[in-house]
This record gives C-alpha cells, sequence and structure tokens, in this order.
C-alpha cells in the first residue's frame, strides 16, 4: 500500500508524487526481464545473515545480469540513507522491478505513468517539473535509488528536508531563487493537471492570481526573488502547508 492522490489545498507545498512505482514497461532489445527477488534476499536468506541485494550464483543469473541497465545499491545503504526499513525497501524494490525490469525510468514513461492519475486533467508538464526533481543527478533518467530518496523525503523527512525538497521543485532553473515566473509556471500545471476537478471552477488568470498573493508574502525584502531562507519561513507560518507536510508520514 503506497499513498493517494491528495487534494490540492492552495498552499505553495507541492501535491504528492505518483501513486504507482515509476518505471518502463518497454525494454531495449535483447534485454530479459528480471526475476522479482534476483536482488533483495529472502526471508530465508535474512536469517543466514544475507544483508544486500544478490543474486544466484548461476550462470543464467550472471547473463540475466549483464543485460539489466541498472543495478541498485546494497539494501544496507539504502536502509542508511533513507528513513524506510529493511522490509519497506524489499515491498518497494520488488514493485519497482517488476514494473521495471531495467532499472531506471525515463521522463516519457514517467509522464505516461503519472497522466493515469490524472485523466481529468493535463499533467504532463508538472509532471516534467516533478521528474526534475527527483532526477537529482539529472542525467535524465531516474533509478530505484532515485525514487527511493525523493520519497524517504516526501513521506519520512524531516519539515525541514520537506521544503528544501519543495523549494527545488520550484526552482525550475535550479540557481537557488526563486522567481515569480517560476512560481506561476508550477502553479499553472498543477492548475491544468487538476483539470475540471476544482470547486467553484477557477478562472483563467487564477494561477496568476494564486502566484501574486504567495509571492508578495514570500519576498520579504521586495528583490523580486525568494530564496530558500524565504520560501522555508513563509511555509512555516502557513498553517495548511504544515498541515500538509504531515499527510503522507504513515503510508507504508
Amino acid at each position: 500500500r503506497y499513498f493517494n492522490k491528495a487534494q490540492w489545498s492552495g498552499s505553495c507545498s507541492p501535491p504528492p508524487p505518483p501513486r504507482p512505482h515509476p518505471c518502463s514497461h518497454s525494454q531495449e532489445k535483447g534485454s530479459a526481464c528480471v526475476k522479482p527477488d534476483d536482488h533483495l534476499p529472502t526471508e530465508e536468506a535474512e536469517r543466514a545473515g544475507t544483508s544486500c541485494f544478490t543474486l544466484q550464483d548461476s550462470v543464467e543469473d550472471e547473463l540475466e545480469l549483464s543485460t539489466v541497465r541498472h543495478r541498485p545499491e546494497g539494501l544496507e545503504q539504502l536502509e542508511a540513507r533513507t528513513r524506510f526499513s529493511r522490509k519497506e525497501l524489499q515491498i518497494l524494490y520488488r514493485g519497482f522491478k517488476n514494473e521495471c525490469p531495467s532499472g531506471i525510468v525515463n521522463e516519457e514513461t514517467f509522464k505516461d505513468i503519472y497522466a493515469q492519475f490524472f485523466p481529468q486533467g493535463e499533467s504532463s508538464t508538472y509532471a516534467h517539473f516533478l521528474f526534475n526533481a527527483f532526477d537529482t543527478d539529472h542525467n535524465g533518467s531516474l533509478s530505484f535509488e532515485d525514487f527511493v530518496m525523493g520519497l524517504s523525503i516526501l513521506l519520512r523527512g524531516t519539515i525541514q528536508e520537506k521544503l528544501n525538497w519543495a523549494f527545488n521543485l520550484y526552482d525550475i532553473n535550479k540557481d537557488g531563487y526563486i522567481t515569480k515566473e517560476e512560481m506561476l509556471d508550477i502553479m499553472k500545471a498543477i492548475y491544468d493537471m487538476m483539470g475540471k476537478c476544482t470547486y467553484p471552477i477557477l478562472k483563467e488568470d487564477t494561477p496568476r492570481q494564486h502566484v501574486e498573493v504567495f509571492f508578495q508574502k514570500m519576498d520579504k525584502n521586495k528583490d523580486g526573488v525568494v530564496t530558500i531562507d524565504e520560501f522555508i519561513d513563509c511555509c512555516q507560518n502557513d498553517e495548511n502547508i504544515m498541515r500538509s507536510m504531515h499527510l503522507f508520514e504513515n503510508v507504508l
């Protein structure tokens, strides 16, 4: 069980990421599907003291591994770097690999999956921004590590970590500042994604009006940009945003 789509409450915090594991069903020519437990220790293996992703020492498994485009870190390393337990990581990884034998997902596939959960609107633009926020090394693809690290922050991170993540989402060009244009681009993408699922029906200029109000609150020194400190200070003093920070802490 993962997490459900949240209603956009009008705060500056972003909606949650998509419920499914973002991975591609397509494979490169000659690639083979990886069996669900190839890298993950079974319960028997755990009882024997195995604590990392493993493959059986067989010729078939070695050949199979050679076709996988990305092999994730060991279980102990991911457990140390995230706030997920060993069991939770096993569940997440089995689901991820069942959907994504190659171990990575590109942006177009991410958009296709995200669109399934917002059929009433146009989610492509917001999915693009969200993909870039998860793709921390900016290589154009998401690995299991990218996915689980971002998910760990969104679900189990501290308020500071979650707000840092949200700032990175809004800072589209990654220059350390949020401009009014960047905030408007994100806000338009959110309203486009929600489509007709808003009441009352929104006017065309609603996103811009929303941005004008929030940007004025955040840009305290009126220099035309919002810094990370201004962003965090404003969000921490907004009750709606603070409530949204705790919505998905116990979903796994």
